[in-house]
């Protein structure tokens, strides 16, 4: 074990919210779906209790609201309190009035249920890039502190490739970015933060590629799952497009055996305590 402490995070949404399903599930029928999100978020903070390990979760307004014991069980037992924004729309999918008004109501609504300060937030699917970089303003007229919300990466769904790999102030004002971690081969920067990556590729490859980043790059990596993730008996959603199906339901059987490696081969810490408190 290095001794570097890397940053751990969780976005709090359930199985039928993912980006990838929005084109088949219909918003209007999520209250009437199986909902698994508090339960599988409850096996989660167990997970970590069970480490001794604290983490940030990113949560959508949608979800506080229904599972309000959740917002508190998350601040009781020590960990930070985020916004993931209320109901998974993506910022390229709002105009900037409406993606101030998102993020500025979810912020104060779980200020007001968790009677603390919220500093982070991450946009659905990493969803803030070249063509939307208002929304950092936003987010810093909203009162946020930092942002988790671009992916340095190039993806069919998401990305900004061009961004640092680390953590950087934007130009147009202090906000904080913190980018998910990736490691540099041959001039490419590959994925190694968690997500699907982190099911779909063996665990020995995580390891090392997270050794990577803190030996050689010297900084912490920033990993993120979703409750789901942990969940292989959640309801299988039909009529999903081939790709959406394979990224969601790839390998969940084995992500909690690698989660458990994960939080025991490495030191894991809150967002906010790695990164605002130094």
């Amino acid at each position: 074990m290095n001794n570097i402490i890397n940053a751990m995070s969780v976005d709090v949404e359930d199985y039928f919210q993912v980006s990838g399903f929005e084109t088949t599930v219909n918003r209007q029928d999520w209250d009437t779906m199986e909902h698994r999100v508090e339960k599988n978020t409850h096996d989660i903070l167990d997970v970590f209790a069970g480490h001794e390990v604290k983490s940030t979760f990113f949560m959508l307004g949608w979800v506080a609201e229904r599972y309000p014991g959740l917002v508190q069980r998350i601040i009781s037992e020590g960990h930070e309190l985020a916004s993931h924004g209320y109901s998974h729309v993506r910022a390229t999918e709002q105009t900037p009035d409406e993606f101030f008004s998102d993020v500025d109501t979810t912020k104060k609504m779980l200020e007001d249920m968790s009677g603390i300060k919220v500093n982070g937030y991450r946009a659905a699917s990493y969803s803030i890039g070249e063509r939307n970089l208002w929304a950092i303003d936003k987010l810093q007229e909203a009162g946020y502190q930092y942002s988790s919300s671009i992916y340095p990466i190039k993806h069919d769904l998401y990305g900004m490739p061009g961004a640092p790999r680390f953590a950087f102030h934007h130009s147009s004002n202090n906000l904080l970015e913190i980018p998910i971690s990736t490691i540099e081969i041959l001039g490419k920067k590959l994925p190694c933060g968690g997500g699907g990556f982190f099911r779909l590729y063996p665990y020995f490859c995580s390891s090392w590629a997270i050794n990577k980043v803190n030996i050689k790059d010297g900084q912490p990596v920033i990993f993120y799952f979703h409750p789901w993730e942990v969940d292989p008996a959640q309801p299988r959603v039909a009529n999903l497009p081939f790709k959406s199906k394979f990224r969601h339901y790839l390998n969940l059987q084995h992500m909690k055996n690698r989660l458990n490696r994960l939080l025991t081969d490495f030191q894991w810490a809150r967002m906010d305590d790695i990164f605002l408190k130094k």
